[in-house]
């Protein structure tokens, strides 16, 4: 058992499954804290501000910013997501164990700010299986997809800046993993 608990990033390509595996972990263990981040993106069917993420306006974005107050943050897809520093650093300091889901450029930013943290890369089975999970979801119209198809290839190829691959061939087994990897016993 480590002193003090790292800070886990999880990063992968878009549609690889994050979100997925990450709420399965949650599900069987809620102590492993979850950053929220805070986006520009309008809210989709069934989430919630302040669990799903912090929706926020433009200019709010650019006040976290501005402020040094996101340990990370990036644009996706036309819109800005962020992780706020304060939450994460006080849930570190209590010795709890942090969990960030994000993209590849947060991923990024966050080695350079915490160069302690673990950064884990989920892949995708294989290729055709990412592309039939990017266009299986009928919520993105096509160009959308394609700007999404056309990261996913950029952000498989940056796998190896990462500590280390799980492959996503089954979210339970990709979620113990992960949960032996935050360091929860």
């Amino acid at each position: 058992m480590s002193e003090r608990p790292r800070l886990t990033v999880l990063s992968g390509p878009s549609g690889v499954g994050k979100s997925t595996v990450v709420a399965h972990m949650r599900k069987e263990h809620p102590e492993v804290w979850l950053s929220v981040s805070a986006t520009t993106r309008k809210p989709r069917p069934g989430e919630k501000h302040g669990v799903h993420y912090f929706f926020v306006t433009d200019d709010e974005m650019d006040k976290l910013i501005a402020n040094g107050e996101l340990l990370e943050w990036a644009e996706f897809a036309g819109n800005r997501y962020g992780t706020p520093r304060a939450a994460v650093l006080e849930r570190l300091e209590a010795g709890e164990p942090v969990l960030l889901e994000i993209d590849l450029q947060g991923a990024r930013q966050v080695r350079e700010s915490m160069a302690e943290a673990q950064l884990v890369f989920l892949a995708p089975p294989s290729w055709e299986e990412l592309v039939r999970r990017l266009t299986g979801r009928g919520t993105e119209a096509p160009e959308v997809i394609e700007r999404r198809l056309d990261a996913a290839k950029v952000e498989l190829a940056a796998e190896p800046e990462f500590d280390m691959t799980l492959v996503n061939t089954s979210v339970e087994d990709v979620a113990r993993e992960l949960l032996a990897l935050v360091d929860v016993v």
